[in-house]
């Protein structure tokens, strides 16, 4: 039962994985970030091209 409990702390105190787990978090945040920006940008576009073939169509193209 003893050598249980020692290896229970020891388990308990061993923070080697925390890093790791810090990293996992931190990308997982970005990659998050890094498709809403995306996201945001796709869902816009559209609506641009339209703005822009709008004006192009109606813009005079040579000498009047």
């Amino acid at each position: 039962m003893e050598a249980i409990k020692r290896l229970l702390t020891r388990y308990v105190r061993n923070d080697e994985g925390a890093v790791t787990v810090d990293w996992i978090a931190l990308v997982a945040v970005i990659v998050m970030l890094g498709m809403a920006a995306g996201f945001s940008v796709s869902s816009s576009v559209p609506e641009l091209a339209n703005n822009m073939s709008t004006f192009l169509s109606s813009s005079p193209v040579g000498p009047n």
